[in-house]
């Protein structure tokens, strides 16, 4: 892994993606250093979920998990609506085969679990019945909590899934699994942005 893969992320990009899900995580890794690159399809624009239109920095066939840090997927409608995004969850099994990590959050899961990604490994997502109806194998694996990292293990990437409603657990899974921050600043970043405590504030500032 060179320097610059160290400190490249790359989001998925699609139509209908679910911007709001990933804006904690990424906002924060590009003020500590990360540099967030969006991968589409093709390098066509794409327009989110809030009516946003983004220009891909590449197509999913130029992404090598050699030159990323951590490959974000989000939550999208064509995540149920058929198998438009499946070459992202094929993906997602390139970089975790490779020791490269990812995150995923929302409808991603599904994607995930359609691949069969989920089927031993740690994971959640919206709910359990919602993985269930993809017929995938990994139910036994699911936890009910806001977000959870599976370890990985013989030399597979570690994965990070959430639900939709968690964009700030997520992103502290993103931030604990890259080392954003040491363990007192991501407790303080976590309370500020998830629980509205002020206190945290100085502590996050502090050096």
């Amino acid at each position: 892994m060179t320097s610059s893969s160290a400190t490249t992320v790359h989001l998925a990009v699609y139509d209908t993606f679910a911007d709001w899900e990933t804006g904690y995580a990424t906002a924060h890794l590009t003020q500590n250093g990360y540099t967030v690159r969006t991968v589409g399809l093709s390098r066509e624009p794409v327009t989110t979920m809030g009516g946003l239109r983004v220009q891909p920095d590449l197509a999913l066939d130029e992404l090598r998990p050699q030159d990323s840090a951590l490959l974000i997927l989000t939550g999208a409608a064509g995540w149920d609506t058929g198998d438009t995004l499946a070459p992202f969850a094929r993906a997602a099994r390139t970089f975790l085969d490779a020791g490269v990590p990812v995150a995923a959050i929302c409808g991603a899961t599904a994607g995930l679990a359609r691949e069969g990604l989920l089927d031993d490994r740690a994971h959640t997502s919206a709910v359990s019945f919602y993985l269930a109806a993809t017929g995938y194998a990994g139910g036994e694996r699911y936890v009910e909590v806001d977000a959870v990292t599976d370890p990985g293990a013989d030399g597979t990437g570690r994965l990070i899934t959430a639900g939709p409603t968690e964009p700030v657990a997520f992103a502290r899974e993103v931030f604990a699994l890259l080392g954003v921050y040491d363990e007192k600043k991501l407790d303080a970043w976590y309370r500020l942005f998830h629980d509205s405590d002020a206190s945290a504030y100085e502590v996050l500032q502090g050096e």
